[in-house]
């Protein structure tokens, strides 16, 4: 390329475009590698919307960028990209050259999640600083960036942009490029130990230009509502030349990390949430979505563990001269990520599927209500096998954050309760949840927590006028920090009804509601293993007889039985898994609900007498109705358990059915059609045997109407009222001759008689008389038997 000054800003886009479409991918990086490095901000400042747009696709789906959340680490690709997008990459080096500049972008409100979206186009600010100073009124449907937040807008947005898998491209998100970057980004933004780099890059004024101050928000009164902003003051007061060199670089890890809340996690308003309404746009994340949100709670956690010992007491002089890194560590948990994330989950708990997707949503959950798990100290507690014992330190976090884990534990019951527990993957999430409630210590707390929380009105009375210290009232710059005198009701209080409204109706975990909901959970757990040993003795059963003997006939040739021996095999282990996870999940439960074996013993003895007095081929609850029977919730909830079922059978014509395993496809379709010719030429003669009353006619019914049995069998399932009528005519089937058994037991036969030098002319005839006497003469003794 031509020197840069002889580069028109219009020219250099023209020419990447250009570039962009007609170079390899790896020459393309190269060369813009050197741009960034050659060009002035001035005609950088041109390329820069499209580039991202480039990189990360635009928010809108329509280009799908560098496909960062489905490049894998095999691929060729991979490396040349995580060097470009690295937080000291080239990308981030024009980030800083332009924001040294202080340009501006415009990122469409039209992209921005739902209630954000919404504020904005009904001309309230959004609670989030991050979008103060950054709107204009009267609304022109832009937010304008500086060129920091422009970059972390869309990438944030590029995973929740509808995209296509492409073909071909398959691994797992947690080892994709975006998965690792949003990984890499949190550990340089906001790093457990130290300080965040400087930027690499630095104007003549000694750094590079934070964004410009907001006004002080609105202070924080009483419990019972929620802060209006995460943090009271922005951190990125324009800092002077000569401060530390931390309070100049902090505001990037508060925009990226306010960013990452808002776009991931503010898909649902609070005041919708408290009002039982719907979202107006209703949006259900991605498995892989839900894992990146894990991903940031556990670095969360992480961040704010490490914070300094000496920082930790409470008193305002204990954290006076903290860095301000040290000041977003105290808050970000509980200012940043509590309320959105709780109203996600709840979301999550309610609309996601009744499968094992779920799992994601799952472990999201259980690594928030742990911040002990990413205090990086080393354990030794789970070699044995036993549960760690939780530490009192965390008594607070549990009581301010007491509905993540009983509210939050409620709908995951009313989950369990419709899910199907003999499934060993659904049956892993109930032994999961039960597990970590199960630690030592921790029921304990959120039961004090709860009392706390019952604490009569008046005991607080005083407390409820109080004022969070903000800016403006003389607090920390950082946060509205609770004054001194505030006691542990006070806060519990405040969580609760910041979140479900002054007018929430509490439901307590350890009340007597919530234990019979869990005594009903036992029971169906109790089912779900009386379920799941029932299917693991049918499958030893089946696999049983489906084994090398079964080739000489001692086995079943029903045509209904769909499950080879590899998939009964494979049945058996879950079902063992199953029954594994199952009774560690009673034992932990028992524990956290102070159930005795006694209590435990009687309610598997009411289920397993139940069990036995329906029998396992009663059909589910259903009531009559015009077409047929309609099932009740009772007995959905029986068939999701595998307690009760419909005895499904083929109720189509036998002869086409799908072909199976075990049968020669060429001889299928090439029987049909023989079968299919004799029956057309020969059907008339065909229903004049079968309609015999002697030996020949029984013997006739026998191999030339047996497809008519099935019209004979109860009606076992409402269909069976749609065939009831079905006339069956007399016909040859020769689709058993298709079976690899059959094939294999006749060409034993037809061995063992040529040893005894019978030909195969008179070896096919010896086989029919000998199965036509053999058919007589079994017809003769059940005629006999009948009639005794």
């Amino acid at each position: 390329m031509a020197a840069p000054a002889l580069q028109q800003p219009s020219y250099l886009l023209s020419n990447l475009k250009a570039d962009w479409s007609n170079k390899p991918f790896q020459q393309r990086c190269h060369e813009l590698v050197k741009i960034i490095d050659d060009y002035p901000a001035k005609e950088l400042h041109a390329i820069f919307p499209w580039l991202v747009e480039s990189v990360f696709g635009s928010p809108d789906g329509i280009l799908s960028g560098w496909n960062l959340r489905f490049l894998q680490a095999r691929s060729n690709e991979y490396n040349i990209v995580m060097d470009i997008l690295h937080p000291s990459g080239s990308m981030m080096k024009l980030v800083y050259k332009l924001q040294a500049e202080e340009y501006k972008y415009e990122f469409p409100v039209n992209f921005l999640p739902g209630p954000i979206k919404l504020s904005i186009q009904t001309g309230v600010l959004p609670d989030c600083p991050l979008f103060h100073n950054k709107i204009q009124f009267p609304m022109s449907g832009l937010l304008l960036l500086n060129p920091f937040e422009y970059y972390m807008f869309h990438f944030a947005s590029s995973l929740i942009a509808p995209k296509n898998y492409p073909p071909g491209q398959h691994g797992s998100c947690s080892e994709s490029a975006y998965f690792v970057l949003v990984d890499t980004y949190l550990k340089y933004f906001l790093p457990t130990e130290g300080n965040v780099p400087p930027s690499p890059f630095s104007d003549n004024r000694g750094s590079v230009a934070a964004p410009a101050p907001r006004s002080p928000s609105v202070p924080y009164v009483g419990y019972g509502g929620h802060s209006n902003s995460l943090l009271k003051r922005h951190i990125t007061h324009q800092p002077s030349v000569n401060a530390d060199p931390t309070a100049q670089e902090i505001w990037r890890s508060e925009t990226l990390l306010q960013v990452f809340v808002e776009m991931w996690l503010h898909h649902y308003s609070l005041e919708m949430y408290q009002k039982l309404q719907s979202p107006q746009e209703p949006f259900l994340p991605s498995e892989e979505h839900v894992l990146v949100v894990r991903l940031l709670v556990k670095h969360l956690h992480g961040f704010s563990n490490s914070l300094k010992q000496e920082s930790t007491p409470s008193s305002p002089s204990a954290h006076s001269h903290s860095s301000p890194l040290e000041e977003l560590k105290r808050v970000v948990v509980q200012r940043f990520v509590q309320q959105k994330l709780y109203v996600f989950l709840q979301h999550c708990f309610g609309h996601w599927p009744l499968d094992a997707s779920f799992r994601a949503v799952l472990e999201t959950w259980l690594s928030y209500i742990q911040p002990w798990r990413y205090t990086g100290e080393k354990s030794n507690a789970q070699a044995d096998g036993q549960n760690r014992t939780v530490p009192d330190k965390w008594a607070s976090f549990v009581q301010e954050n007491l509905l993540m884990y009983t509210k939050l534990f409620q709908s995951f019951l009313n989950r369990a309760m419709r899910t199907d527990l003999v499934n060993a993957k659904n049956a892993l999430m109930v032994f999961r949840v039960a597990k970590v409630f199960a630690q030592p210590n921790l029921a304990d707390m959120i039961q004090n927590g709860e009392q706390l929380f019952l604490e009569p009105e008046h005991a607080i009375l005083q407390r409820q006028n109080r004022v969070f210290l903000t800016p403006s009232h003389g607090g920390s710059f950082l946060s509205s920090r609770q004054p001194m005198g505030t006691d542990s009701v006070f806060k519990v209080k405040s969580h609760v009804y910041s979140l479900e409204g002054q007018d929430c109706q509490y439901k307590l975990m350890f009340g007597p509601d919530l234990r019979q909901t869990m005594l009903k959970l036992i029971q169906i757990i109790a089912q779900a293993r009386q379920t799941a040993k029932r299917i693991s003795d049918h499958s030893t059963e089946m696999a049983a007889n489906n084994s090398f003997l079964s080739w000489f006939g001692v086995g079943s040739s029903d045509l209904n039985n769909t499950f080879t021996g590899g998939e009964m095999d494979e049945m058996g282990e879950g079902v063992k898994k199953t029954h594994e996870f199952l009774d560690k999940a009673l034992d932990y439960l028992c524990q956290i609900f102070r159930l005795n074996a006694g209590q435990l013993s009687q309610l598997i003895v009411n289920v397993a007498s139940a069990e036995n007095d329906r029998g396992s081929k009663q059909l589910p609850d259903c009531i009559p109705s015009e077409n047929g029977l309609l099932l009740t919730d009772l007995g959905r909830l029986q068939i999701i358990n595998g307690l009760r079922r419909f005895e499904i059978e083929y109720q189509g014509d036998p002869e086409l059915q799908p072909i199976r395993s075990y049968e020669n496809a060429f001889l299928v379709r090439l029987l049909f059609q023989i079968s299919s010719f004799i029956n057309a030429r020969l059907g008339e003669h065909m229903e004049a045997l079968c309609s015999r009353q002697d030996v020949l006619g029984r013997v006739g019914r026998h191999y030339l109407m047996s497809s008519s049995v099935m019209a004979e069998q109860p009606r076992k399932s409402p269909m069976m009222r749609q065939m009831s009528d079905r006339q069956h005519r007399a016909r040859l089937s020769l689709r058993g001759l298709a079976s690899y058994r059959t094939l294999l037991l006749l060409l034993l036969l037809y061995m063992l008689l040529a040893l005894l030098s019978f030909g195969g002319l008179s070896s096919t005839g010896l086989i029919l008389v000998v199965s036509f006497l053999y058919e007589v003469l079994l017809n003769i003794l059940t005629k006999k038997q009948k009639t005794k």
